[in-house]
Protein backbone atom coordinates (compact mmCIF):
# COMPACT_ATOMS: atom_id res chain seq x y z
CA UNK A 1 0.00 0.00 0.00
CA UNK A 2 1.30 3.37 -0.99
CA UNK A 3 0.42 6.44 1.11
CA UNK A 4 0.91 9.61 -0.92
CA UNK A 5 2.00 12.86 0.68
CA UNK A 6 0.65 16.31 -0.18
CA UNK A 7 3.97 18.07 -0.66
CA UNK A 8 5.18 18.80 -4.21
CA UNK A 9 2.56 16.45 -5.63
CA UNK A 10 0.01 16.46 -8.41
CA UNK A 11 -3.64 16.71 -7.42
CA UNK A 12 -6.65 14.91 -8.86
CA UNK A 13 -10.34 15.64 -8.34
CA UNK A 14 -12.85 12.88 -9.11
CA UNK A 15 -16.36 14.30 -9.53
CA UNK A 16 -19.48 12.19 -10.01
CA UNK A 17 -22.72 13.68 -11.30
CA UNK A 18 -26.11 12.11 -11.98
CA UNK A 19 -27.81 13.69 -15.00
CA UNK A 20 -31.54 14.08 -15.62
CA UNK A 21 -33.03 11.61 -18.16
CA UNK A 22 -32.77 12.91 -21.71
CA UNK A 23 -30.16 15.53 -20.79
CA UNK A 24 -27.00 13.53 -21.50
CA UNK A 25 -26.15 15.31 -24.77
CA UNK A 26 -26.68 18.76 -23.28
CA UNK A 27 -24.66 17.86 -20.20
CA UNK A 28 -21.78 16.50 -22.29
CA UNK A 29 -21.63 19.73 -24.33
CA UNK A 30 -21.75 21.81 -21.15
CA UNK A 31 -19.03 19.67 -19.56
CA UNK A 32 -16.78 20.10 -22.62
CA UNK A 33 -17.07 23.88 -22.27
CA UNK A 34 -16.32 23.60 -18.55
CA UNK A 35 -13.19 21.54 -19.27
CA UNK A 36 -12.06 24.15 -21.78
CA UNK A 37 -12.40 26.79 -19.09
CA UNK A 38 -10.42 24.63 -16.65
CA UNK A 39 -7.61 24.29 -19.20
CA UNK A 40 -6.99 28.05 -18.98
CA UNK A 41 -6.11 27.84 -15.28
CA UNK A 42 -2.50 27.51 -14.07
CA UNK A 43 -1.29 23.98 -13.45
CA UNK A 44 -3.97 22.24 -15.54
CA UNK A 45 -2.75 18.82 -16.74
CA UNK A 46 -5.89 17.31 -18.18
CA UNK A 47 -9.55 16.40 -17.81
CA UNK A 48 -11.27 13.12 -18.57
CA UNK A 49 -15.00 12.49 -18.88
CA UNK A 50 -16.48 9.04 -18.47
CA UNK A 51 -20.19 8.54 -19.32
CA UNK A 52 -22.42 6.17 -17.35
CA UNK A 53 -22.08 2.42 -17.83
CA UNK A 54 -23.84 -0.56 -16.22
CA UNK A 55 -20.98 -0.60 -13.71
CA UNK A 56 -20.81 3.19 -13.23
CA UNK A 57 -24.29 4.75 -12.88
CA UNK A 58 -23.31 8.42 -13.16
CA UNK A 59 -21.03 10.67 -15.19
CA UNK A 60 -17.50 10.86 -13.80
CA UNK A 61 -15.14 13.76 -14.49
CA UNK A 62 -11.47 13.62 -13.47
CA UNK A 63 -9.43 16.83 -13.26
CA UNK A 64 -5.63 16.78 -12.87
CA UNK A 65 -3.52 19.72 -11.78
CA UNK A 66 0.17 19.98 -10.96
CA UNK A 67 -0.47 20.97 -7.33
CA UNK A 68 -3.14 21.04 -4.67
CA UNK A 69 -3.02 24.85 -4.68
CA UNK A 70 -3.75 25.07 -8.41
CA UNK A 71 -6.55 22.50 -8.15
CA UNK A 72 -8.04 24.41 -5.24
CA UNK A 73 -7.93 27.64 -7.25
CA UNK A 74 -9.94 25.99 -10.03
CA UNK A 75 -12.41 24.17 -7.74
CA UNK A 76 -13.19 27.37 -5.82
CA UNK A 77 -13.08 29.72 -8.81
CA UNK A 78 -15.88 32.06 -9.80
CA UNK A 79 -15.59 30.70 -13.35
CA UNK A 80 -16.46 27.18 -12.24
CA UNK A 81 -19.28 28.39 -10.00
CA UNK A 82 -20.82 30.31 -12.90
CA UNK A 83 -20.72 27.17 -15.04
CA UNK A 84 -22.27 25.11 -12.22
CA UNK A 85 -25.12 27.62 -11.90
CA UNK A 86 -25.85 27.25 -15.63
CA UNK A 87 -25.43 23.46 -15.63
CA UNK A 88 -27.75 22.91 -12.66
CA UNK A 89 -30.63 22.47 -15.12
CA UNK A 90 -29.05 19.15 -16.21
CA UNK A 91 -28.25 17.73 -12.76
CA UNK A 92 -30.24 15.00 -11.00
CA UNK A 93 -29.09 15.78 -7.47
CA UNK A 94 -25.85 17.08 -6.00
CA UNK A 95 -22.42 15.99 -7.26
CA UNK A 96 -19.94 13.92 -5.28
CA UNK A 97 -16.29 14.86 -5.11
CA UNK A 98 -13.10 13.15 -4.00
CA UNK A 99 -9.66 14.75 -4.11
CA UNK A 100 -6.37 12.84 -4.02
CA UNK A 101 -2.85 14.20 -4.05
CA UNK A 102 0.13 12.16 -5.14
CA UNK A 103 3.15 11.96 -7.38
CA UNK A 104 1.28 9.81 -9.89
CA UNK A 105 -0.99 11.20 -12.60
CA UNK A 106 -2.99 8.12 -13.45
CA UNK A 107 -6.00 6.15 -12.41
CA UNK A 108 -5.52 2.57 -13.43
CA UNK A 109 -7.66 1.66 -16.45
CA UNK A 110 -10.56 -0.80 -16.55
CA UNK A 111 -12.02 -0.64 -13.02
CA UNK A 112 -11.02 1.77 -10.27
CA UNK A 113 -12.94 1.97 -6.99
CA UNK A 114 -12.78 5.15 -4.92
CA UNK A 115 -13.60 4.83 -1.21
CA UNK A 116 -13.65 7.77 1.22
CA UNK A 117 -13.62 7.50 5.03
CA UNK A 118 -14.09 10.07 7.76
CA UNK A 119 -11.52 9.23 10.45
CA UNK A 120 -11.26 10.88 13.85
CA UNK A 121 -7.68 12.11 14.52
CA UNK A 122 -7.44 9.81 17.55
CA UNK A 123 -8.24 6.76 15.41
CA UNK A 124 -5.75 7.24 12.59
CA UNK A 125 -3.37 4.47 13.74
CA UNK A 126 -6.25 1.99 14.10
CA UNK A 127 -7.56 3.01 10.69
CA UNK A 128 -4.19 2.46 9.00
CA UNK A 129 -3.84 -0.99 10.61
CA UNK A 130 -7.36 -1.90 9.49
CA UNK A 131 -6.65 -0.68 5.94
CA UNK A 132 -3.51 -2.81 5.84
CA UNK A 133 -5.59 -5.86 6.74
CA UNK A 134 -8.09 -4.92 4.02
CA UNK A 135 -5.31 -4.79 1.43
CA UNK A 136 -3.90 -8.14 2.54
CA UNK A 137 -7.30 -9.77 2.04
CA UNK A 138 -8.23 -8.14 -1.29
CA UNK A 139 -4.79 -8.87 -2.75
CA UNK A 140 -5.62 -12.59 -2.52
CA UNK A 141 -8.40 -12.19 -5.08
CA UNK A 142 -7.92 -12.70 -8.81
CA UNK A 143 -7.51 -9.54 -10.88
CA UNK A 144 -6.31 -7.31 -8.03
CA UNK A 145 -4.08 -4.54 -9.43
CA UNK A 146 -3.08 -2.53 -6.35
CA UNK A 147 -4.18 0.01 -3.75
CA UNK A 148 -3.25 3.59 -2.91
CA UNK A 149 -4.24 5.38 0.29
CA UNK A 150 -4.38 9.19 0.37
CA UNK A 151 -4.51 11.42 3.42
CA UNK A 152 -7.02 14.28 3.68
CA UNK A 153 -6.24 17.32 1.53
CA UNK A 154 -6.29 20.49 3.60
CA UNK A 155 -8.74 23.04 2.29
CA UNK A 156 -10.40 20.62 -0.14
CA UNK A 157 -11.29 17.34 1.56
CA UNK A 158 -11.41 16.07 5.12
CA UNK A 159 -11.81 12.37 4.27
CA UNK A 160 -9.18 9.70 3.73
CA UNK A 161 -9.42 8.32 0.18
CA UNK A 162 -8.51 4.83 -1.01
CA UNK A 163 -8.19 3.81 -4.66
CA UNK A 164 -8.15 0.10 -5.39
CA UNK A 165 -8.12 -1.49 -8.79
CA UNK A 166 -9.17 -4.69 -10.52
CA UNK A 167 -8.72 -5.81 -14.09
CA UNK A 168 -12.43 -6.50 -14.70
CA UNK A 169 -15.87 -5.86 -13.29
CA UNK A 170 -16.30 -9.58 -12.62
CA UNK A 171 -13.17 -9.77 -10.47
CA UNK A 172 -14.14 -6.59 -8.65
CA UNK A 173 -17.63 -7.95 -7.92
CA UNK A 174 -16.12 -11.17 -6.59
CA UNK A 175 -14.22 -9.13 -4.00
CA UNK A 176 -17.07 -6.73 -3.15
CA UNK A 177 -19.51 -9.59 -2.48
CA UNK A 178 -17.04 -11.93 -0.77
CA UNK A 179 -17.40 -13.16 2.83
CA UNK A 180 -13.75 -12.14 3.36
CA UNK A 181 -14.57 -8.47 2.70
CA UNK A 182 -17.63 -8.63 4.95
CA UNK A 183 -15.47 -9.98 7.77
CA UNK A 184 -12.92 -7.17 7.38
CA UNK A 185 -15.70 -4.57 7.25
CA UNK A 186 -17.14 -6.00 10.46
CA UNK A 187 -13.74 -5.72 12.15
CA UNK A 188 -13.60 -2.02 11.17
CA UNK A 189 -17.15 -1.23 12.22
CA UNK A 190 -16.13 2.12 13.68
CA UNK A 191 -14.97 3.12 10.18
CA UNK A 192 -18.28 2.12 8.57
CA UNK A 193 -19.12 5.72 7.60
CA UNK A 194 -17.75 5.58 4.06
CA UNK A 195 -18.78 6.16 0.45
CA UNK A 196 -17.80 3.98 -2.51
CA UNK A 197 -17.62 4.92 -6.19
CA UNK A 198 -16.70 2.73 -9.17
CA UNK A 199 -15.05 4.21 -12.27
CA UNK A 200 -15.40 2.08 -15.39
CA UNK A 201 -12.85 2.80 -18.12
CA UNK A 202 -12.94 -0.05 -20.59
CA UNK A 203 -10.72 1.51 -23.27
CA UNK A 204 -7.94 2.50 -20.87
CA UNK A 205 -5.55 -0.30 -21.87
CA UNK A 206 -5.60 0.90 -25.50
CA UNK A 207 -3.66 3.98 -24.45
CA UNK A 208 -0.56 2.94 -22.48
CA UNK A 209 2.51 5.17 -22.77
CA UNK A 210 4.55 4.56 -19.62
CA UNK A 211 7.87 2.88 -20.24
CA UNK A 212 7.64 0.64 -17.18
CA UNK A 213 4.82 -1.35 -18.73
CA UNK A 214 2.05 0.03 -16.54
CA UNK A 215 -1.13 1.26 -18.13
CA UNK A 216 -1.76 4.97 -18.36
CA UNK A 217 -5.19 6.60 -18.40
CA UNK A 218 -6.95 7.39 -21.67
CA UNK A 219 -6.29 10.71 -23.42
CA UNK A 220 -7.87 13.77 -21.82
CA UNK A 221 -9.97 14.59 -24.89
CA UNK A 222 -12.76 12.38 -26.21
CA UNK A 223 -12.14 13.82 -29.68
CA UNK A 224 -8.49 12.78 -29.60
CA UNK A 225 -9.50 9.32 -28.41
CA UNK A 226 -11.98 8.91 -31.26
CA UNK A 227 -9.51 10.13 -33.91
CA UNK A 228 -6.77 7.86 -32.56
CA UNK A 229 -9.05 4.83 -32.72
CA UNK A 230 -10.05 5.85 -36.27
CA UNK A 231 -6.39 5.98 -37.32
CA UNK A 232 -5.93 2.42 -36.10
CA UNK A 233 -9.30 0.97 -36.98
CA UNK A 234 -9.39 1.89 -40.69
CA UNK A 235 -6.28 -0.01 -41.81
CA UNK A 236 -7.06 -2.86 -39.42
CA UNK A 237 -10.56 -3.42 -40.79
CA UNK A 238 -9.54 -2.98 -44.44
CA UNK A 239 -6.57 -5.33 -44.26
CA UNK A 240 -8.60 -7.88 -42.30
CA UNK A 241 -11.39 -7.69 -44.90
CA UNK A 242 -8.88 -8.35 -47.67
CA UNK A 243 -7.42 -11.27 -45.74
CA UNK A 244 -10.85 -12.86 -45.18
CA UNK A 245 -12.27 -12.19 -48.67
CA UNK A 246 -10.94 -15.44 -50.23
CA UNK A 247 -13.11 -17.38 -47.73
CA UNK A 248 -16.32 -15.91 -49.28
CA UNK A 249 -18.07 -15.82 -45.91
CA UNK A 250 -21.72 -14.83 -45.67
CA UNK A 251 -22.19 -11.26 -44.41
CA UNK A 252 -23.42 -12.17 -40.92
CA UNK A 253 -20.61 -14.62 -40.17
CA UNK A 254 -18.00 -12.44 -41.88
CA UNK A 255 -18.88 -9.49 -39.65
CA UNK A 256 -18.95 -11.71 -36.57
CA UNK A 257 -15.49 -13.15 -37.24
CA UNK A 258 -14.08 -9.85 -38.49
CA UNK A 259 -15.21 -7.89 -35.43
CA UNK A 260 -13.71 -10.48 -33.10
CA UNK A 261 -10.37 -10.52 -34.89
CA UNK A 262 -10.22 -6.74 -35.27
CA UNK A 263 -10.79 -6.30 -31.52
CA UNK A 264 -7.81 -8.53 -30.73
CA UNK A 265 -5.63 -6.96 -33.41
CA UNK A 266 -6.47 -3.44 -32.23
CA UNK A 267 -5.75 -4.26 -28.58
CA UNK A 268 -2.53 -6.24 -29.03
CA UNK A 269 -0.98 -4.91 -32.25
CA UNK A 270 -2.47 -1.78 -33.81
CA UNK A 271 -2.80 0.45 -30.74
CA UNK A 272 0.41 -0.43 -28.83
CA UNK A 273 2.74 -0.74 -31.86
CA UNK A 274 1.29 1.72 -34.37
CA UNK A 275 -1.14 4.33 -32.99
CA UNK A 276 0.40 4.98 -29.57
CA UNK A 277 3.97 5.46 -30.86
CA UNK A 278 2.69 7.62 -33.74
CA UNK A 279 0.31 9.84 -31.74
CA UNK A 280 1.64 9.45 -28.21
CA UNK A 281 2.91 13.03 -27.88
CA UNK A 282 -0.47 14.36 -29.04
CA UNK A 283 -2.54 12.02 -26.90
CA UNK A 284 -0.41 12.59 -23.82
CA UNK A 285 1.34 15.97 -24.35
CA UNK A 286 3.97 17.34 -21.94
CA UNK A 287 2.40 19.81 -19.49
CA UNK A 288 4.63 22.69 -20.62
CA UNK A 289 3.96 22.30 -24.36
CA UNK A 290 1.58 24.90 -25.90
CA UNK A 291 -1.81 23.35 -26.62
CA UNK A 292 -2.10 24.93 -30.08
CA UNK A 293 1.24 23.51 -31.20
CA UNK A 294 0.36 20.07 -29.84
CA UNK A 295 -3.01 20.03 -31.59
CA UNK A 296 -1.60 21.17 -34.92
CA UNK A 297 1.09 18.49 -34.84
CA UNK A 298 -1.39 15.82 -33.81
CA UNK A 299 -4.00 16.70 -36.40
CA UNK A 300 -1.32 16.83 -39.09
CA UNK A 301 -0.18 13.33 -38.14
CA UNK A 302 -3.77 12.06 -38.20
CA UNK A 303 -4.36 13.61 -41.64
CA UNK A 304 -1.09 12.26 -43.03
CA UNK A 305 -1.77 8.76 -41.72
CA UNK A 306 -5.28 8.64 -43.14
CA UNK A 307 -4.23 10.02 -46.54
CA UNK A 308 -1.51 7.36 -46.67
CA UNK A 309 -3.88 4.52 -45.82
CA UNK A 310 -6.59 5.80 -48.15
CA UNK A 311 -4.06 5.85 -51.00
CA UNK A 312 -2.87 2.33 -50.16
CA UNK A 313 -6.42 0.98 -50.01
CA UNK A 314 -7.32 2.70 -53.31
CA UNK A 315 -4.32 1.21 -55.09
CA UNK A 316 -4.90 -2.26 -53.64
CA UNK A 317 -8.65 -2.48 -54.18
CA UNK A 318 -9.07 -0.46 -57.38
CA UNK A 319 -5.80 -0.53 -59.33
CA UNK A 320 -4.25 -3.87 -58.35
CA UNK A 321 -7.11 -5.99 -57.05
CA UNK A 322 -10.90 -5.82 -57.23
CA UNK A 323 -12.76 -7.25 -54.28
CA UNK A 324 -15.28 -9.98 -55.13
Amino acid sequence: MNTAENVAATATAIIGQKVLPGMDREFESWQADLNTAAASYPGFLGAEVSPPTPLQPDWVVVYRFDSVAHLQTWINSGTRQTFLDVGARYFDGPATQQVVSSGTRSLDPLVTVVVTHRVHPDQVDDFLAWQQHMVEEESRFEGFRGTELFRPVEGLQEEWTTLYRYDSAEHLDAWLTSPARQEVLAEGEKFSDFSLRTIDNSFGSWFAFEGNGKDAPPPPSETRTSLAIWVGLYPTVVLLTLALSPLHLRLWIGLLVGNLLSSFIMSFLTMPYYVNPLLGRWLRPPPDEPAARTNLRGLALVAAAMVFWAAVVYLVTVRWWTLP
